[in-house]
């Protein structure tokens, strides 16, 4: 069979409907969806991207780019409501790609949600530790810096953000019942405080601070102007990344069809409507100017500075000094259930893809009291906490955009497969205005995408044929499809991923200057080069008369 070969839709729905001890527990209803959607949205993106957004590349603007990031998500987000009504089961794109696109494009996509919800956590985790530092400040408590950041960040280790990876996950391992408690508890109180600051800044708005409310061009590509309106828009698409993960816990909720889109498209929408509410205070009481450089980190806390009144000498005395630290308290329980999401989602698609046989068996042994996946979160307990003690959060976060956009335009196309090739299979919700809706969702994504940095989409290029090499010499050795394909394909794939890191790693390097270190770009080139000559060696070493696997029937339980 192909590696393109469809995993039997009857095989889905069948999985969708067992019970069992050794089955994920249905306990999430429509409002513990929405909550949970919520409590992955609202968060890091909220609290600190948007001021680096707003200050850096579209000023007052930033609200047309929360409106195109929204647009974007909005029209995948009519797409997974689809799916997730028709395929109530773990997973979320992954499954989706594996029902209409086939095992190959499946396993991209799960290994690109990898890094999506890894990597998001990671970069939360090292965001909360900075809030928890400056909270405890408050109190006269100092930490030492030495276990507070990592080693590129003038530290050792970052021991609060190992910490509370280490704490969420625990607690996911008790299961979803009891970890979704806890989630519509923090999303209260998020919600609240977001709520709270646009009804008291918003008398506080100066008409000035929209002038000019779209910055000329600086002469640099994607600095103020439309070009920054853009690749703001990309930045703060990491501000909506949550609706997905809802789709992740289909097979736990106990009336999916009906409560899947319910989730994914209550909890997009409150959430579009408090972005904008939410920025357009927050320029309006602060210039946009103030949120550059290191102040941009934490636009919350510049702004609540700002709501006061102005004193002769030029300063302002702050109205409310106390809604700082009760900011910070948000912001450290935002991140908690950020966190706390992604870690989830993650787990689930480790789970799926290794009840396909693509990943060790081991990800989807369930625990016989909890019913949860634990060796999936132990895993991601282990290798997110670790990175987290030592990796910059400049490093990590641009990853989780680009791997989330991606993962859309691949639902998107998915719709468009599933309405030609399966017109008459049930579904309680239906993606209105196909093909126009799916096709804008695709060009919205894929355009935000090209305006991301360059040293961006390298990395999303390097995690793809580490990827590659894992499905080649594991996942379709053990495929309980038997989705088994040629070496010329895969070993041309494979030459492909690396080559194209060969070009991205030459022509960053051009950009940059080669006077300047080129210690990463030589290691980037090695790799391209040795897989290049690892997948040539690979497809020269098989007989002709073997070159093709021979078929295998059905879907192997």
């Amino acid at each position: 069979m192909s590696i393109f070969q469809r995993k039997p839709l009857s095989t889905l729905l069948a999985e969708s409907r067992e019970e069992g001890e050794h089955t994920l527990k249905k306990t999430l209803g429509p409002y513990k969806l929405i909550a949970l959607g919520l409590g992955c949205i609202i968060g890091a993106g909220l609290f600190s991207i948007t001021g680096l957004a707003a200050g850096n590349y579209a000023g007052p603007a930033i609200t047309i780019s929360f409106v195109i990031a929204a647009a974007g998500c909005c029209f995948a987000g009519l797409c997974y409501a689809e799916f997730a009504s028709m395929l109530p089961i773990a997973g979320s794109a992954y499954t989706y790609s594996y029902a209409t696109l086939g095992e190959f494009i499946a396993w991209v996509i799960g290994w690109d949600l990898v890094l999506e919800y890894a990597v998001g956590a990671l970069t939360v985790s090292i965001s909360w530790s900075r809030y928890i530092v400056k909270l405890l400040e408050g109190f006269q408590i100092h930490l030492p810096v030495e276990l507070t950041a990592g080693p590129w960040e003038g530290g050792m280790v970052n021991l609060p953000a190992a910490l509370i990876v280490i704490l969420l996950s625990l607690l996911l391992i008790r299961g979803t019942e009891g970890s979704s408690k806890v989630n519509s508890v923090i999303v209260v109180l998020k919600v609240a405080v977001v709520l709270v600051f646009i009804f008291l800044g918003w008398k506080f708005i100066r008409a000035e601070n929209y002038v000019p409310y779209i910055p000329e061009n600086t002469g640099t590509w994607g600095e103020f102007g439309f070009s920054g309106i853009i690749r703001a828009a990309a930045i703060v698409f990491f501000a909506y990344i949550g609706f997905d993960a809802v789709s992740t816990v289909a097979q736990e909720t106990k009336k999916p069809q009906r409560d899947m889109p319910v989730g994914i498209l209550g909890s997009l929408i409150i959430c579009v409507v408090l972005y904008i509410l939410f920025a357009h205070v927050m320029t309006g009481v602060a210039n946009y100017t103030a949120f550059q450089g290191r102040d941009g980190i934490a636009p919350v806390a510049l702004a609540i500075d700002q709501m006061g009144t102005v004193l002769p000498d030029g300063t302002i005395q702050p109205a409310y000094p106390w809604l700082n630290k009760a900011i910070i308290l948000a912001i450290l329980a935002g991140y908690s259930s950020v966190i706390l999401v992604m870690l989830m989602g993650q787990s689930r698609v480790f789970y799926s893809m290794s009840r396909d046989g693509l990943l060790p068996k081991l990800f989807s042994q369930v625990h016989a009291k909890y019913r949860t996946p634990f060796q999936s979160n132990l895993l991601f307990l282990v290798l997110v906490g670790i990175f987290a003690l030592f990796v910059p959060a400049s490093v990590a976060g641009e990853l989780t955009s680009i791997g989330t956009l991606l993962a859309f335009i691949i639902v998107c196309t998915g719709i468009l497969v599933m309405r030609k090739k399966m017109p008459d299979i049930p579904r309680a919700f239906k993606t209105p205005w196909v093909p126009v809706v799916p096709m804008l969702g695709i060009l919205t994504c894929l355009f935000m995408m090209v305006f991301l940095p360059f040293d961006t989409w390298i990395r999303l290029i390097f995690w793809m044929l580490i990827g590659h090499n894992t499905y080649v010499f594991y996942g379709s050795r053990h495929s309980k499809l038997g989705a088994k394909s040629s070496r010329k394909i895969l070993s041309g794939i494979g030459i492909g991923i690396a080559s194209l890191l060969l070009v991205f790693a030459v022509v960053h390097q051009s950009q940059i200057g080669w006077d300047k270190n080129k210690v990463f770009t030589i290691v980037l080139m090695a790799i391209a080069l040795f897989h290049i000559v690892l997948y040539g060696i690979w497809y020269k070493a098989i007989p002709k008369s073997t070159a093709e696997n021979p078929p295998m029937a059905g879907y192997r339980s």
